[in-house]
């Protein structure tokens, strides 16, 4: 058989696989429609924006229209969310105990009393919370305080020695979507990589397919390629379809290059889907290969950035799950893609990436079994 003969059945094999992923319901629905779920959920997580908000009760027990006047300032303000079915101590407390509330605002009724000898109004604002809630309450204390400064100016002017001022610069900043979508990305070549060939493989040795394809002149290395490229294209669609919804609903940043990009992720692709090739090739049915897949797959999904950055791992672990196959991958992506790094800059990664394809796939060509 010539090389070009070779080639051709490399290419009759890829139209096979890519029809018969799109045939399979199942297929389709892990390798397109599963990653966009988790973009949906992360989208939606982290595109709130970066507004302050607590939610809060409010005690009035002041009788003056000072103290009114403050509270319909507070419950204009976006920083509140006033619940105003709370109109005592014990709901209120009932309440933070279950972390429905961040805190209680309390006016006493001195709040706003103007005193002896005194000519504008006074009184302390009280905030109270729950030991769980100190850090959030702390952050409310600051707000509050900061708009009561803004009443004392008015009240009592004086002039300020020091002050400080705003301004805007040019540059667009990215926002916390736009460092979890490399993680999705990450997460959607390990399942495109590993579910798909694992899924597939054992069924053609069940139905016999895998062991008539041995006995005629078909090489494993051409098989190999054949699903290794169909498998590949399909991945390559569904993080084709990630980016244009993460573009179009979320208005994602890329500050890199798309296409050094493009080229990072298929090739991190390739290496992952050597993974599933391994583990498909060698179990004999979906017994074998759906606990080997779970044991693989879940310590890089949780431990390699894909959904928390690592950086919040203690620093042992950090160093063991650098060298995990997804950690360069998830890593590379996210420097290229949000701190606009080179190929050449992202070297490390790229090395650890074909490392570990190399190791792969001499492992999947020797574990590989035709029945």
């Amino acid at each position: 058989m010539t090389h070009k003969q070779q080639l051709r059945t490399v290419w009759v094999f890829f139209v096979v696989n890519l029809k018969r992923l799109f045939r399979d319901r199942l297929a389709l629905f892990f390798t397109f429609l599963f990653p966009l779920i988790f973009l949906f959920v992360f989208g939606g997580l982290n595109s709130g924006g970066n507004d302050l908000k607590f939610n809060v009760a409010v005690i009035n027990e002041s009788k003056t229209s000072f103290a009114d006047d403050f509270l319909k300032q507070i419950s204009k303000a976006d920083v509140f969310k006033v619940n105003d079915e709370v109109t005592t101590f014990a709901q209120a407390n009932e309440k933070m105990s279950r972390s429905e509330l961040d805190a209680t605002i309390e006016l006493p009724a001195t709040f706003g009393v103007v005193k002896d000898g005194q000519t504008n109004p006074s009184g302390q604002v009280v905030v109270h919370y729950t030991q769980n809630n100190e850090s959030a309450a702390q952050t409310l204390k600051t707000v509050i305080q900061a708009q009561l400064q803004g009443v004392n100016t008015q009240l009592a002017k004086a002039e300020t020695p020091f002050t400080v001022a705003s301004e805007q610069n040019n540059e667009r900043s990215l926002s916390a979507f736009d460092y979890t979508f490399t993680g999705l990305l990450g997460f959607a070549i390990l399942g495109s990589g590993i579910f798909g060939p694992i899924n597939v493989f054992p069924e053609l040795k069940k139905q016999g397919i895998l062991r008539r394809l041995h006995t005629t002149p078909l090489r494993v290395w051409q098989y190999f390629l054949s699903v290794m490229f169909g498998n590949a294209a399909s991945g390559l669609m569904s993080i084709g379809l990630m980016f244009t919804v993460a573009i179009v609903v979320y208005d994602l940043t890329v500050v890199g290059n798309f296409f050094a990009l493009l080229f990072f992720l298929t090739l991190s692709l390739i290496m992952i889907l050597g993974i599933g090739l391994a583990v498909g090739g060698w179990a004999k049915n979906e017994r074998q290969a759906a606990p080997l897949a779970n044991i693989i797959v879940f310590p890089m999904m949780f431990l390699s950035g894909t959904f928390f950055p690592r950086f919040l791992m203690p620093e042992w672990l950090q160093n063991i799950t650098t060298y995990l196959p997804l950690t360069p991958v998830i890593d590379g992506a996210r420097l290229i893609a949000t701190e606009g790094q080179t190929l050449l800059q992202v070297a490390p990664q790229l090395g650890i990436i074909t490392a570990w394809l190399v190791i792969i796939y001499l492992a999947a060509f020797r574990l590989f079994r035709w029945e």
